[in-house]
């Protein structure tokens, strides 16, 4: 055994014997239990980040660990392998999509092997590789066939010299981010999931998943958002409008409809079309709002802005004519693209009848309640204690009461009924990239769209296209689009819109479980023995988005057979991120250029607290922003590496667990990392001089000494805390620190005789198998190097000894009044009455009580007696 740790040589020795006996590839095994394990795959960018490393270091800890319960554990990896950056990457360097993706996939792989991961790469997936996504088309063309995926027409973002659709975060300023042209928005034909569908159920699951973060459950709950409500209908004014008809809205709060005093309608309802055939004023209104987002998040804080269209419509129960306006705030898209508005109970509609003039009628009151519009969540949140008021027949009820009757006086007059509505929209899929899974639709002049037959799958993405950022090069590519209807045989034409990445994410971790079976999206039987997921690890960014379409997926692959459980993951562990300090110096223009962590000098006062910082290339001070997630932009990133070349990757995944719990933000400290390889050195030392003195023989612990008992209950001990720790609660930082307290112990031990040898080696062994799952490398060669038979992977966690932890003595803290005046040793069977005798026979209580009466004796068993006297 070297008298050095050197992690170089230990971490190499230890993946060549991974992957020579195949010690992660696993199989079936019917009749043993199983767990998957499975953290959220990458897209492969080109580099791990130190997320990365927090992230995929969790879930080894956590499979290994199963492993050693003697579970059969799954753990893939796979890559999230289309999507915009590889577009951008392929224009910034002229090279082709394919080529940059999976040339970076080949160096991350490697970046992760060198974490010494126990993942089974036999199942890898790549998500833009045709024998992946061809089953995603399968499915979208039976999801056709059913209706459960449509087309319509939908409102997006459209650049116009890109010629493409941007996602809401890619319009800046209303123009946009790589083209700088002012976007409008468009009506175009787009592919629909009916996720509304599902709607209810995905919503009542939640309840079902007791080992989800409450957080992310309520995450869920509102972006589905159930409410409950009605829809009004309110019938045009035939003299301003010109024509009879009706329009319709839906509100969570009809008994506020007293209270209505003008209604706002978007820019492509019917009613502001007909208005701006006869006013430029307001066709030029509506096209200002086209021009804008259609994000929810920026129709929120942008001014309200609105014109009069000169139309009125009759309010159901009054009869009185109500304003129509075309406001910048109504969205088409939701609902029937209409509002009714209650200015005196709603900030939005108050700051529009403000800004126009308009009515605002008060319709609730409360004991105490002085009215201030302004102050509108007090009448739209809690509605303890308020009662109707201006409302003619309806005045003096409560919510409940005004909701149940003006409800029931619009259905009685046929201008309204009770709803249940959802906030979730359906999920539109289609997109006009190249770098995506193509949609298997081909559109016939007589057939209309049809879907690709079985037969025809996959639809393959020609992978040898340098994209040039105007449009899709697919529509540019009749080799890709000309066809022949399958239906007709004519000529038709292909689909050149590509799949949401999202879809590609929905349904990886269904893959894995048989990610070489060719009958279909997945072997039934074998995703029906791993799924669902036992523990799902992801950051908490993708706690609305991935996961509610994960869940969706699974549930239509329910419905078509292929798998028999209603969600996908059963435990979710949504990690936080890893953040570091930044540092930056500010420009003339008023921006801010940063400086990397490593290239800063820190100067610190007597307690360690940096006082200041300088560039270390000019000596010059530099500004301390703060800690931040790690990001290019700050230039406060740390690459694993390097870090990993540097102190060995055992060193990197020590730190990553001990810094902080799993589900907090890790704060990246150099001083930790060297903590870390300092401890692993320690570790290390200790058996290298335990071992060189020779393997001792067995351990007889019918025959301890008393300070023998206690070397062997701190290690039983460590192993029933550091049990706890990881298996029941994921606390890995904890868990070390307890293997931190018995190398302490086992460090003093004495080692004179045979018996203490034999004891300082159960020791050792204990701390093998406790940090096997954290540092895996370095428990691989001590387990050897300590005698043992096979290799660690395949060993048991350890099992604790209780009888070890029976103590025949116990040390208690005496106080007086709650002060510390003395330590007694009492057998671990005395009665209270015993331990009190005890304490009051302390020279040091007696001398503290002389003169003083006692008043009352409190033991705390195992733990302290404190003697109350005055």
């Amino acid at each position: 055994m070297h008298e050095q740790y050197q992690p170089r040589e230990i971490e190499a020795a230890a993946q060549s014997h991974w992957d020579a006996q195949k010690s992660f590839v696993v199989s079936e095994q019917p009749g043993k239990e199983t767990f998957y394990c499975l953290s959220m795959f990458p897209y492969p960018s080109g580099k791990l980040h130190m997320g990365h490393v927090r992230n995929y270091t969790i879930g080894d800890v956590i499979a290994r660990y199963q492993r050693m319960q003697g579970k059969n554990v799954l753990q893939p990896m796979g890559w999230d392998a289309f999507g915009m950056p590889a577009e951008n990457a392929a224009m910034k360097n002229q090279v082709a999509p394919a080529k940059w993706t999976y040339e970076n996939i080949e160096y991350m792989k490697s970046q992760l092997k060198s974490l010494g991961l126990a993942v089974d790469w036999t199942r890898e997936v790549t998500t833009c590789k045709p024998d992946y996504y061809r089953w995603e088309q399968w499915l979208f063309t039976r999801l056709f066939e059913k209706g459960v995926i449509y087309r319509k027409n939908g409102s997006v973002n459209w650049d116009p010299v890109d010629q493409t659709v941007l996602a809401n975060e890619q319009v800046i300023d209303g123009r946009g981010w790589r083209s700088g042209a002012l976007i409008e928005k468009r009506e175009i034909p787009m592919y629909y999931f009916k996720i509304t569908a599902y709607a209810e159920e995905l919503l009542s699951s939640l309840d079902e998943l007791d080992g989800w973060p409450e957080q992310v459950k309520t995450m869920q709950r509102n972006w589905i958002g159930k409410s409950f409500g009605a829809d009004i209908v309110f019938d045009y004014d035939v003299a301003s409008v010109g024509i009879e008809g009706q329009l319709k809205v839906y509100s969570t709060r009809p008994d506020t409809l007293m209270g209505a005093t003008y209604v706002a309608v978007a820019a492509e309802h019917p009613l502001s079309q007909r208005a701006a055939e006869t006013n430029p004023a307001i066709a030029a209104f509506i096209a200002e709002c086209k021009a804008g987002s259609v994000a929810e998040a920026d129709m929120a804080t942008m001014e309200k802005k609105g014109v009069a269209t000169g139309q009125f419509v009759i309010h159901p129960l009054t009869g009185d004519l109500l304003p129509v306006f075309v406001a910048n705030y109504v969205l088409w898209g939701y609902g029937e693209g209409a509002v009714m508005a209650v200015p005196a109970h709603d900030e939005r509609d108050f700051e529009f009848a403000g800004k126009y003039g308009l009515p605002i009628q008060q319709v609730y009151t409360g004991e105490g309640k002085d009215y201030d519009a302004s102050a509108w969540q007090d009448w739209y949140g809690d509605k303890t204690g308020l009662i109707t008021i201006n409302s003619g027949k309806y005045d003096g009820l409560d919510f409940s009461a005004a909701f149940d009757a003006i409800v029931a006086d619009l259905e009685a007059s046929a201008h309204g009924a009770r709803k249940t509505q959802f906030r979730l929209r359906d999920w539109g899929i289609s997109r006009q990239r190249y770098w995506g899974c193509p949609i298997p639709i081909i559109h016939c002049p007589s057939c209309g769209d049809v879907p690709v037959p079985e037969d025809q799958l996959p639809v393959v993405l020609p992978e040898d296209v340098v994209p040039d950022g105007a449009g899709s090069p697919l529509a540019r590519m009749p080799e890709f689009y000309e066809c022949s209807c399958p239906k007709c045989g004519s000529p038709a034409k292909r689909e050149t819109d590509t799949m949401d990445t999202f879809v590609e994410s929905s349904w990886y971790y269904a893959r894995y479980a048989s990610p070489n079976y060719t009958g279909g999206m997945v072997d039934p039987q074998a995703a029906n023995h791993w799924l669902p997921v036992d523990q799902y690890i992801g950051g908490i960014e993708h706690a609305i988005l991935h996961l509610l379409y994960a869940r969706f997926f699974h549930k239509l692959m329910r419905d078509e057979g292929l798998v028999s459980s209603n969600e996908p993951f059963k435990n979710l562990l949504t990690q936080g991120m890893v953040v570091a300090e930044t540092y930056y110096r500010t420009l003339e223009n008023g921006g801010k250029d940063w400086f990397n962590p490593a290239d800063v000098e820190l100067e610190r006062d007597a307690k360690a607290k940096v006082i200041s910082a300088k560039l270390k290339s000019d000596g010059l001070p530099v500004e301390i922003g703060g800690t931040e997630k790690m990001s290019k932009s700050k230039n406060n990133g740390v690459d694993p590496q390097s870090m990993i070349d540097q102190y060995g990757a055992d060193t990197c995944r020590l730190f990553m667990m001990f810094a902080s719990p799993p589900d907090m933000s890790c704060e990246w400290s150099d001083a930790g990392v060297e903590g870390a390889n300092r401890f692993l050195r320690r570790v290390w030392r200790l058996a290298q001089g335990h071992v060189s003195a020779g393997l001792p023989g067995k351990l007889d612990v019918t025959s301890l000494s008393d300070e023998q008992k206690a070397v062997r209950r701190a290690i039983h001990l460590a192993i029933k805390q550091a049990s706890n720790d990881i298996g029941q609660h994921h606390k890995f930082n904890t868990a070390i620190a307890q293997v931190m307290t018995l190398m302490n112990v086992l460090e003093k031990a004495a080692t004179a005789t045979e018996q203490d040898r034999a004891l300082v080696q159960e020791g050792l062994e204990i701390v093998t198998l406790l940090l096997a799952p954290i540092t895996p490398h370095i428990s691989h060669e001590l387990w050897q190097r300590l005698g043992q038979n096979g290799a660690i992977i395949d060993a048991q966690w350890p099992q604790v000894d209780e009888s070890a932890l029976v103590q025949d003595s116990l040390t208690l803290v005496v106080q007086v009044n709650g002060k510390l005046r003395g330590l007694i040793e009492v057998p671990a069977s005395a009665s209270r009455e015993d331990v009190e005798a005890a304490a009051r026979a302390n020279e040091n209580v007696q001398r503290f009580t002389e003169g003083l009466a006692i008043r009352k004796v409190i033991v705390v068993p195992g733990k302290l007696v404190n003697i109350v006297a005055n």
